[in-house]
């Protein structure tokens, strides 16, 4: 039986006191929303007539993303080792990244998360890719028999759960076992190797009007990436048209579609060899590649879209430093042009060392100068989800944003203080998988 006592001055007190913080919980949620909308969600139409992205300015409808977990944790102790800029509240990092793809399922954009995804795939298959990367070390004991060990590490596999099976994937584990005369007659030493940049979903993978390229990835420390992306794809019904292999390197940071035309940067994390086998493999989908030089080499500046990036048909933004860059100065951009005819597959190169500002300016586009503060700032690795309509970092200097406002581009500013101390922001943190088909 329920009993319904007296209450005490005090009790009531307390009532009304827990009421009161619950009402200013709602009216601040409440804010928050009248704020969202009042940046232009509200009327956001649902996106429609999906196909694989044509144009980086036309509207997403798909996205493929990884809210980062405890395999930061590695990175952020030593950020140059995990490829970070420095050091960052993983905890906080995850919170940004959750309230980022949140923004965007709010524009009508279907946000797929790696780790829903890894929840959801055969276990077996998830199985076999723990396997490649759990690894027992015997190096220290000569004697140690091979064969039992190998079968002591499938045994153990075989007993994993589900959630151990994807803490062994993303952690990447080595045991380096010593033999001792005490207790079960082993102890260890337990070495990861954490997939830390896999939240830069950006990067394993490109989606070009032909479908889903598999990158080679730069830098050891990331090459075990793509294969959780490939399974990610599997398990989502898109088989890769292609993977780059070899001497080849593909970053997906490195490429643009633009409407009949491809941009990709060739630089520190792209080179000659898989652009190459990408025009081999008729995997671009344009009839025209641009191939945009990096003659600096610098690591704020790794990938094309950390210095160029587009708005609309007629609208882009570039670092101030490139964009009035002189001939001979490290940040003067080139760009080699290759063509095919219509209808057919083999690519020509047809123009050499053209700058690439030039380019830009004679097809039209207005450009939109990023200065230094702002660009230290990640203002250009926006999201562009709708003609005129990005996501960007919250933060940017005042004198940014009129130029955006003057330009009539709508900005949704993302707090990410602490994502990009992983040297990325939002272009990086997605994969467009589809967008509309009509820009």
């Amino acid at each position: 039986m329920l009993s319904f006592g007296h209450k005490s001055e005090n009790d009531s007190i307390s009532i009304m006191k827990s009421m009161k913080i619950w009402l200013l919980a709602v009216v601040f949620a409440c804010g928050l929303a009248v704020s969202c909308d009042k940046e232009g969600r509200e009327d956001q139409p649902v996106p429609k007539d999906l196909d694989y992205p044509r144009a980086e300015w036309a509207r997403a409808g798909e996205i493929l993303m990884h809210t980062p977990g405890e395999e930061l944790f590695c990175g952020v102790i030593h950020p140059d080792a995990g490829l970070f800029e420095n050091y960052f509240d993983v905890e906080k990092a995850a919170s940004e990244h959750v309230h980022y793809m949140e923004m965007l399922r709010n524009n009508g954009i279907r946000v797929h998360s790696v780790m829903e995804i890894l929840e959801e795939v055969d276990i077996d298959k998830l199985r076999s890719l723990a396997g490649k990367v759990l690894k027992y070390d015997i190096s220290a004991i000569p004697d140690e028999d091979v064969a039992a060990t190998e079968a002591y590490r499938q045994e153990n596999l075989a007993k994993m759960n589900r959630a151990d099976l994807i803490r062994c994937t993303i952690l990447q584990p080595t045991v380096k076992l010593r033999r001792t005369d005490n207790n079960t007659g082993f102890d260890a030493e337990y070495v990861q190797n954490p997939l830390m940049n896999l939240y830069f979903t950006r990067d394993q993978s490109i989606t070009t009007p032909r479908g889903t390229v598999i990158c080679n990835m730069n830098s050891s420390q990331r090459a075990a990436e793509t294969e959780i992306i490939s399974l990610c794809y599997e398990h989502l019904g898109r088989k890769p048209i292609l993977r780059i292999t070899g001497e080849g390197r593909l970053e997906g940071g490195d490429y643009i579609p633009a409407g009949t035309v491809s941009y990709i940067g060739c630089g520190m994390r792209t080179n000659d060899e898989g652009i190459r086998q990408m025009m081999e493999a008729d995997a671009f989908g344009h009839d025209t590649v641009v191939v945009v030089r990096d003659h600096k080499l610098w690591q704020m500046q790794m990938h094309l879209d950390t210095h160029f990036n587009i708005i609309d048909k007629d609208l882009c933004t570039m670092v101030r430093s490139r964009l009035e860059a002189k001939p001979g100065d490290p940040e003067y951009g080139t760009c080699d042009i290759w063509a095919r005819r219509p209808g057919t597959k083999e690519y020509a190169k047809i123009r050499t060392d053209v700058p690439f500002v030039d380019l830009i300016q004679d097809r039209g586009m207005q450009v939109i100068p990023i200065d230094y503060d702002d660009e230290m700032h990640y203002a250009n690795n926006f999201l562009t989800i709708a003609p005129r309509h990005i996501m960007a970092v919250a933060g940017q200097s005042e004198a940014l944003q009129k130029r955006f406002r003057n330009a009539g581009v709508m900005v949704e500013w993302i707090p990410l203080d602490n994502l990009i101390g992983g040297y990325g922001a939002a272009h990086c943190m997605t994969q467009v998988l589809q967008r509309e088909k009509d820009f």
